[in-house]
């Protein structure tokens, strides 16, 4: 395995207001902080360019190189490892046009309507003309943004034992976090109950003005494991869903949503879909998600 200087110096991620008032203030057992690039601190970009840097110290000031790649950063895919080789300096953020396309783009083929229609489909106002051209997978976090969720996903894993315990006590406040606790109490979207509005804590690296929201559901949503994608029934459920609840105080041509891929999902146990707002009024969001507050996105 590579190695850098044996002397390793370590800094403190100043995390998101929630994450560390809540995630890792009040007895979760975390032993130390974390041990990436601190928000405060900047990288000139010479440093990262007089010479190739293994992916695992690019955004890293070479005061704060550990001796070898993280256990958090090793066996990850290369997608991830592209993302991470980049300098945050170069990385362009993800503004409303593209992410109109790329969730446009994600949907299968369908025709055009023979006329006009006020009503139609939130994400379909363009239609595609192949399922090939899915690219959803095009949504990636800043890369120093990556390497604290990489890091952070580990330590989420050490204390709860996995990622659905700890999303399902913590952040939805459900139960304890065992699979009985994500029983819904009937058909999908029938009861609020069963259903919870969040900020992303994580969320892709877009411009600052899209508001990056996760619902999470008890209940399943049916899929066709054949196409790795919702049923046409699934899909008119959450359109119905997110029609009902964001475009009574959003524009609907500022709204779109979308379900990640199976192989793009970071967590499998818990039901969610993504819904991504562009300019929406602050009161409302604090009034769908019940006060919850959104993550500080370092960059």
């Amino acid at each position: 395995m590579e190695t850098m200087s044996p002397t390793v110096a370590r800094s403190t991620t100043t995390l998101p207001p929630r994450q560390s008032d809540h995630f890792l203030g009040l007895g979760l057992g975390f032993k130390g902080p974390l041990t990436t690039v601190t928000d405060a601190e900047t990288i000139p970009p010479t440093k990262q360019t007089d010479r190739k840097l293994p992916y695992w110290l690019v955004n890293v000031p070479p005061s704060h190189w550990p001796a070898s790649c993280p256990s958090y950063l090793r066996d990850i895919s290369q997608k991830n490892k592209d993302i991470l080789s980049t300098p945050d300096h170069t990385y362009q953020r993800q503004g409303w046009d593209l992410v109109q396309e790329l969730v446009r783009m994600s949907l299968p083929p369908s025709p055009p309507p023979a006329q006009p229609n006020p009503n139609r489909s939130l994400t379909h106002t363009h239609h595609c003309t192949s399922a090939d051209t899915n690219r959803i997978d095009r949504f990636q976090r800043l890369p120093s943004d990556l390497r604290r969720y990489l890091e952070y996903k580990e330590r989420i894993i050490a204390e709860y034992g996995s990622i659905m315990r700890f999303v399902v006590k913590e952040r939805l406040q459900w139960g304890e976090g065992v699979q009985s606790d994500l029983q819904a109490r009937g058909r999908p979207f029938e009861f609020d109950d069963d259903i919870r509005i969040l900020y992303n804590d994580w969320p892709y690296g877009l411009e600052p003005d899209i508001v990056h929201l996760v619902v999470w559901t008890k209940f399943p949503l049916e899929e066709d494991p054949v196409v790795d994608d919702l049923t046409p029934r699934a899909r008119r459920e959450v359109e119905a869903f997110v029609r009902r609840t964001f475009c009574g105080r959003v524009p609907a041509e500022q709204v779109v949503w979308f379900r990640n891929w199976r192989s793009l999902k970071s967590v499998h146990a818990v039901e969610h879909f993504h819904v991504m707002l562009f300019r929406p009024d602050g009161a409302f969001v604090e009034e769908i998600t019940r006060g919850d507050r959104p993550p500080h996105v370092v960059g």
